[in-house]
């Protein structure tokens, strides 16, 4: 696993200083300490760190074809590239490494764009290739390794892992993107393409982008996307059996390291089928790590040790504090931008712990989406009963009125908390569901915002962000659509990004074999009772693994992986959160109602509301932008 970065001249062939590259490349040691260099010629620099895992005596970056013509960098695995290698040698190609980087460079020379649907596994990489004087960029279908890019008016396309890396050059614009804001007020993080400044982008998970010399910068060209394509109806227990196979094999072909290798192991369903899997996959007992917390509801360590006791593996587990709110200040550093998921704090936790013993783990991330898992799924579907008995026409009105109406009893039963449920009903099924899964409603943050944020939202909503997606949608199973719709939004920009920078601040790699393109392709096409049936999500996946599983393990609910952030605000945060959203901080940036930003401040702290999630994503907003020195008009 690695870090990249560069620069590339799309008008001619200036030369760039050295020392930038060079400033650019170190800005992301943290994901490659072992060895790092760049490449420079007149209207290019390639700027690599490298974390060795395969092939670790060659394989250095940035790499280039025998010929000369070809420079690489690259960030990633490709787990089949020795079938790749052997088939690019029959073609001609010769190999002076047994890396998968290499590999890489000669399937863009035998199919050009089209190399990137030849390769199973995660990654992001910029090719720069001298003849056709063009540089190719590319990011895997899931987009489990993250990709920025932004042109500079000069005509300089910056390119990197992180977004430091691009804020390194000193002409890199950083206007805000005031729809990025909107973005993250309702979701906790910014989608893709989106970044919070309005001239940088993320390359979309299975896109690439091919950039000419002495050419304007095309539109990203997608090259994959999932099929949910129906398979072959077959029994339950057909499809159990080739599940199990499916997840073996791509597990398996994520085994292979020259460093030590294990896994995370939660006590969830996702990380222990993973663990089950890899036991039965090799002979020495799996290395595991688990987080446990000091505070019996946020602890899952005793399911995770069933796993690990059942399967005698080399278990290693650490209790933390549920006070561990010094990292918040690293976690702006981390991701760059503002992203408010409280989990990262207890991610970068079990990564740290992770890489005392191993350098690469496999985690069961993608299970939720893929197996329909969340909660909010059963809930959703439960909705869209009664949205298939009554016309919009009639929903809007009766529920629309009932939501206003209605009060927010967050502190209630969930079955008295039937607000979010009326204004859920009151919509069509996107809109629904965005709506649950939002942070704050529309409502919510047309009061946060002042008068001049609205004017350079003009009439921008996040609600754009999910229509954009479902109008592409291969299927029309309302099952089927929202999990494509996190696919599309939050597994990308949340989870993977939380695992991403969490992992790669300690140098660690992190596999995702539930992720494995080929298994998705398989399971997005399960019938909807094989996923969710009643109200058990992950129902096919569960009764596959009931025989290499504690029961406890697979029935029980789903917990989560939070931190007591509502706590934090009315104790040792206190002083903290007024200083950074009521004096000075976020009242001086013009983009807020202060009065709204005191009122949810103190009804939090006095008790009267509960506040937490707006709360942590304004002081995260913050910390993220505080050195850019944001206001209202994007102006620095």
């Amino acid at each position: 696993m690695c870090g990249i970065a560069g620069i590339f001249d799309t008008r001619e062939r200036r030369t760039f200083a050295p020392e930038l590259v060079q400033a650019m490349n170190q800005s992301q040691f943290h994901r490659g300490p072992d060895e790092g260099d760049e490449f420079l010629e007149p209207g290019v620099g390639l700027a690599h760190r490298r974390l060795s895992i395969i092939d670790l005596s060659s394989g250095q970056q940035p790499m280039h074809s025998a010929d000369g013509e070809l420079c690489l960098v690259y960030n990633g695995e490709i787990y089949n590239f020795q079938d790749l290698r052997s088939e690019l040698s029959a073609r001609g190609h010769s190999f002076r490494t047994h890396c998968d980087t290499e590999v890489i460079l000669y399937a863009w020379r035998e199919w050009g764009e089209a190399c990137v649907e030849r390769f199973r596994g995660m990654f992001a990489f910029a090719l720069y290739d001298r003849q056709q004087q063009c540089l190719f960029l590319a990011r895997d279908r899931l987009g489990i390794k993250p990709l920025y890019y932004a042109l500079l008016p000069s005509g300089e396309l910056v390119f990197g892992s992180e977004l430091k890396a691009l804020k390194v050059h000193p002409q890199l614009p950083r206007a805000l993107d005031p729809r990025a804001v909107e973005d993250y007020f309702a979701l906790g993080y910014i989608p893709e393409p989106k970044t919070i400044y309005r001239d940088v982008h993320k390359l979309n998970p299975g896109h690439t982008l091919l950039v000419r010399r002495g050419h304007d910068l095309p539109a990203q060209k997608q090259y994959w996307d999932l099929p949910f394509t129906p398979l072959a109806p077959a029994s339950e227990a057909a499809l159990a059996e080739e599940l199990v196979a499916r997840i073996r094999e791509a597990v398996d072909i994520r085994l292979v390291a020259e460093v030590p290798l294990g896994a995370f192991l939660s006590g969830g369903v996702d990380s222990s089928a993973v663990v089950a899997t890899m036991a039965g996959l090799q002979s020495d007992p799996v290395n595991t790590c688990a987080i446990g917390f000091d505070v019996a509801h946020y602890d899952e360590t005793r399911y995770a040790r069933m796993v690990a006791e059942r399967y005698h593996t080399n278990h290693h587990e650490k209790v933390v504090s549920s006070d561990h709110f010094e990292l918040l200040d690293t976690l702006a550093t981390l991701y760059d931008e503002p992203y408010a998921d409280s989990s990262a704090l207890p991610t970068y936790r079990v990564c740290q712990l992770a890489r005392e013993r191993v350098t690469v783990a496999l985690s069961g991330d993608g299970g939720d989406e893929s197996h329909a898992g969340y909660r909010r799924y059963r809930w959703h579907m439960n909705e869209e009963q009664l949205r298939g008995r009554l016309p919009l026409g009639i929903r809007q009105p009766v529920f629309g009125a009932l939501g206003r109406l209605y009060p927010k009893l967050d502190w209630a039963p969930r079955f008295l908390r039937a607000k979010t449920t009326f204004e859920s009903l009151a919509r069509n099924s996107v809109q629904a569901y965005l709506h649950s899964v939002s942070l704050s409603s529309d409502a919510q943050r047309s009061a946060l915002f002042s008068p001049a944020m609205k004017r350079e939202l003009q009439g921008y909503q996040v609600s754009e962000v999910f229509d954009h997606h479902a109008s592409r949608s291969p299927t029309d199973d309302p099952l089927s659509l929202i999990q494509y719709l996190d696919m599309k939004t939050y597994l990308v920009g949340d989870i993977l990004t939380k695992v991403d920078r969490a992992s790669m601040a300690h140098a660690l790699e992190v596999r995702v074999p539930l992720l494995d393109h080929k298994l998705l392709e398989w399971t997005s096409g399960l019938p909807q009772a094989m996923k969710l049936r009643g109200q058990e999500g992950k129902y096919l996946l569960k009764k596959a693994f009931e025989p290499q599983l504690p029961h406890d393990v697979l029935y029980r609910d789903k917990m989560g992986f939070g931190v007591p952030i509502g706590d934090w605000f009315r104790g040792p945060l206190k002083q903290r959160l007024r200083d950074a959203l009521l004096e000075g901080g976020l009242a001086d940036t013009g983009m807020f109602d202060t009065e709204v930003l005191r009122r949810l401040v103190d009804d939090h702290q006095s008790g009267r509301r509960e506040y937490s999630a707006p709360l942590w994503s304004l002081l995260m907003f913050q910390s993220a932008v505080a050195e850019d020195g944001f206001t209202v008009g994007g102006a620095r």
